[in-house]
């Protein structure tokens, strides 16, 4: 008798990253702390974001909810662990250019600029931000500002494009926009410092 196929290994983050509502985070700091305290972990969670595309509506809000906690947790752990992303970068990419969910864009935002980029790749994510600011949501654009002032921060050329959009945006984006982009403008306008 042949043998049976070893059901695949299931993922202890969809559990406990699922259920509830987008309005809260339910388990995400306690996956954040599980894997920052186990690295071999990490690619478990990664593998949380691979979207599923389901006409049915319950299927398609659980996996908003699944994909909304793991970039969640994913870019918290990137503020602490930013070189864990740098084999997953183009998976990274491929997400935030072809995600509409606001959630993950928002998080995505975030995590563009810790990744270590080519310069074709930097362009990339560069026009993925600038189209974030399209978005429908103030705090997709926010941190598409956010993202744009972090790349431009290490890159006098796009500093030079990013500042007087920075200005229109402080002006007439809405009160989370005008606060992020006074905060902006008020770090990269800082003169670097004396040696």
């Amino acid at each position: 008798m042949p043998k049976q196929p070893r059901a695949a290994k299931p993922n202890s983050f969809h559990a406990k990253l699922a259920g509830g509502t987008r309005t809260s985070l339910g388990r995400t700091n306690a996956v954040v702390a599980e894997v920052l305290a186990a690295t071999q972990k990490f690619p478990a969670l990664l593998a949380c974001l691979a979207q599923v595309d389901d006409e049915d509506s319950d299927k398609s809000a659980a996996n908003a909810i699944l994909l909304m906690r793991a970039s969640d947790a994913i870019e918290k752990i990137s503020r602490q662990r930013p070189e864990w992303l740098t084999p997953h970068k183009l998976e990274f990419l491929g997400l935030a250019g072809g995600t509409d969910q606001v959630e993950v864009r928002w998080h995505m935002a975030q995590i563009l600029p810790r990744l270590p980029l080519t310069p074709r790749e930097r362009i990339v994510a560069i026009d993925i931000l600038f189209d974030y600011l399209k978005d429908r949501s103030s705090i997709v654009k926010t941190h598409a500002m956010q993202g744009l002032a972090d790349f431009a921060a290490r890159d006098p050329k796009l500093k030079s494009k990013i500042l007087p959009l920075l200005e229109e945006l402080a002006q007439i984006g809405t009160a989370a926009m005008r606060a992020r982009g006074r905060k902006l403008l008020a770090h990269l306008n800082r003169p670097a410092p004396s040696v």
